[in-house]
């Protein structure tokens, strides 16, 4: 039998959870690159590569992928919660169901995916390292990110407290948290409220958009972040939270030595600038 570990990644088709899963690659794992349409993957082949389909919002699926991983390779070592999108935009241009969806997804989601990794782990009587990819987002804000911001603040504490639930049965816990990434998350990935928000919005998000954007093409590269979630997945030590990049670690620095009335206007200076 292959000795190889075995990763599972979710949202492996684009940005930062493909990157993760090419990086498990190289380094020698077998890999489990779930999406929700693996028909469109455009993953190399690789026979320690398969794509199997999972949904995070669809049980089912979790735990057929979980079946087929365990079968192609034996046991499941890791596992990553990356998929996930962002709902951006003023708060009162969010309908109802959107905001469901984005919970559904970035938390309701994660939570199915960890359910199932660590039933699986405790029935097998296996150790395992689970990984939640969360934000800087999860523990400052910035203005039109309300909702999501409100996702990565659960799976923060969530993943917090269970750190501690599940030591005792040898499972390891960790949190990456990207700042700004140059992904497809403020385009394609993006979900805007934009257009349902009533037009004394407009004015100020038009300015916020293209401070926010340009943040976005500054940011650190995908594969810095997997580089990050290989490592925090080997970690052995209690570290829980893992920070990928510059103004990740700069701006959740100052957040913890400034008053917060001066880190608000900080955020307010650089997100509601002119050019």
């Amino acid at each position: 039998m292959n000795q190889s570990k075995t990763v599972l990644v979710t949202g492996s088709s684009t940005g930062i959870g493909r990157e993760t899963a090419l990086h498990f690659l190289a380094q020698g794992w077998n890999v489990a690159a779930t999406m929700r349409t693996p028909e469109r993957s455009d993953l190399p082949q690789d026979p320690k590569l398969f794509s199997p389909r999972l949904d995070v919002t669809i049980s089912a699926t979790i735990e057929e992928a979980f079946r087929q991983t365990q079968a192609k390779f034996g046991s499941i070592d890791v596992v990553i919660n990356n998929a996930g999108y962002g709902l951006t935009g003023p708060f009162e241009g969010a309908e109802e169901d959107e905001i469901k969806r984005q919970f559904d997804t970035n938390v309701f989601g994660l939570m199915r995916v960890s359910k199932t990794a660590i039933r699986h782990w405790r029935e097998a009587g296996q150790k395992g390292t689970l990984v939640n990819v969360a934000s800087m987002g999860g523990r400052l804000t910035v203005p039109y990110y309300s909702v999501y911001h409100s996702t990565k603040w659960a799976v923060e504490g969530f993943t917090e407290s269970l750190q501690y639930e599940v030591e005792s049965l040898g499972i390891r816990v960790k949190l990456v948290e990207p700042g700004a990434i140059r992904t497809d998350f403020y385009e394609r990935s993006a979900q805007l409220t934009d257009t349902n928000a009533p037009h004394e919005y407009q004015d100020l998000l038009k300015v916020a958009r293209l401070n926010m954007n340009e943040a976005g093409k500054r940011g650190t590269h995908p594969t810095k972040v997997a580089a990050t979630i290989y490592a925090a997945s080997a970690s052995s030590g209690r570290q829980l939270r893992f920070t990928v990049g510059q103004d990740a670690k700069m701006l959740l620095g100052l957040r913890r030595m400034l008053p917060e009335s001066a880190f608000y206007g900080l955020v307010r200076s650089q997100i509601f600038k002119k050019a």
